[in-house]
């Protein structure tokens, strides 16, 4: 079974085309989502978290998103000691759920693959892109941000162009009846490779 990882900045639509391939019954793990979740569930990352960062890490609610990006933001080397402590306990959890898939292949949607060098954990890579327009515009309908904000994180992502280089397919995903296409198109190949 072949692990294929999918890929791109913020606003592309990776979770949006992930979801068209698992309509072609393809397994997917969503990297930020279970983190998330660990980093709500898990009492060893809570406890490393709130030693790292402090109380204000976790509200009653849970995980104090706000609050872990204004310390990144302020500190950018707080986000490799939070991957740190997050990468290996998503790295297991993914282990452990991959053991449990039967298909030709599974997608993993992961944004930062080649901003930490995690290519080798792949048979192949997807990037999906889309105008900077366009993915401003996404994210601010999504999360309610505003432009300065989305453009903050965008300069501070890989450019896109170095991740399309870096890939073994690339969707551009601008309009989404041209995006089921190219996804239908990829499954196909991929599902050769098989």
């Amino acid at each position: 079974m072949k692990v294929v990882g999918i890929t791109g900045g913020i606003g592309s639509g990776k979770t949006t085309v992930a979801k068209m391939f698992k309509s072609f019954g393809i397994p997917v793990y969503i990297a930020d989502h279970e983190a998330k979740k660990l980093m709500n569930s898990s009492k060893v990352i809570r406890k490393k978290l709130i030693a790292l960062l402090g109380e204000s890490s976790y509200t009653e609610k849970g995980l104090n998103k706000s609050y872990i990006s204004s310390q990144i933001f302020k500190n950018k080397a707080l986000l490799s000691q939070i991957n740190a402590i997050v990468h290996p306990k998503v790295k297991t959890h993914f282990e452990r759920w991959f053991k449990k898939q039967n298909a030709p292949f599974i997608l993993k949607e992961a944004a930062i693959i080649f901003e930490n060098n995690l290519q080798s954990q792949y048979d192949l890579i997807i990037t999906v892109t889309a105008d900077t327009e366009t993915r401003i515009n996404r994210v601010i309908k999504r999360d309610g941000s505003n432009r300065k904000k989305v453009m903050s994180v965008i300069k501070n992502q890989l450019p896109e162009e170095v991740k399309v280089s870096k890939s073994d397919y690339v969707i551009f995903n601008n309009d989404l009846e041209q995006t089921k296409i190219q996804v239908a198109e990829i499954h196909s190949k991929i599902l050769k490779k098989c």
